[in-house]
């Protein structure tokens, strides 16, 4: 059993996975800034504070002012609202993850050259030079570009 665990764990598939659970925690800090610190301060005052995580259901005869007293009683209560924050955060979040993702796409795209060394051929569509007079796959003569 010992050996199969052994395999198991040196399978490219597990420490493949292992590293991306790592970088994601290290990540984690990353789009948590990134939140709190760039998008949340503009977001806090466009919608002048809200804050849902006081509302709640209250499921006992008791009449409590906040969910903080109601979790102290020991009352059963629905806090729809921290649901609502909660599914609020995880937008921000989806968000925050796609603008860094497509920032870090767009770092990485290759800047087409300025003066291609081939070209295609307009006839067979196969890659000539850009300076060729001729195809050398269909023989077509090939106009000149200026």
């Amino acid at each position: 059993m010992f050996s199969e665990f052994r395999k198991f764990i040196a399978r490219g598939n597990v420490i493949d996975l292992a590293v991306g659970i790592v970088i994601g925690a290290a990540f984690t800090s990353v789009v948590n800034s990134f939140v709190n610190d760039i998008l949340m301060p503009p977001i806090g005052l466009l919608t002048g504070g809200v804050d849902f995580s006081n509302l709640f259901i209250n499921l006992s005869s008791e009449h409590y002012p906040s969910v903080a007293s109601a979790a102290a009683a020991g009352a059963p209560t629905l806090n729809y609202g921290a649901f609502i924050n909660a599914v609020i955060s995880f937008g921000i979040v989806a968000f925050a993850v796609f603008l860094l993702v497509q920032a870090y796409n767009r770092m990485r795209e290759a800047p087409a050259p300025k003066n291609p060394r081939e070209k295609n051929c307009p006839y067979c569509q196969l890659p000539i030079p850009t300076l060729a007079t001729r195809c050398g796959h269909c023989t077509s003569m090939l106009e000149q570009s200026a």
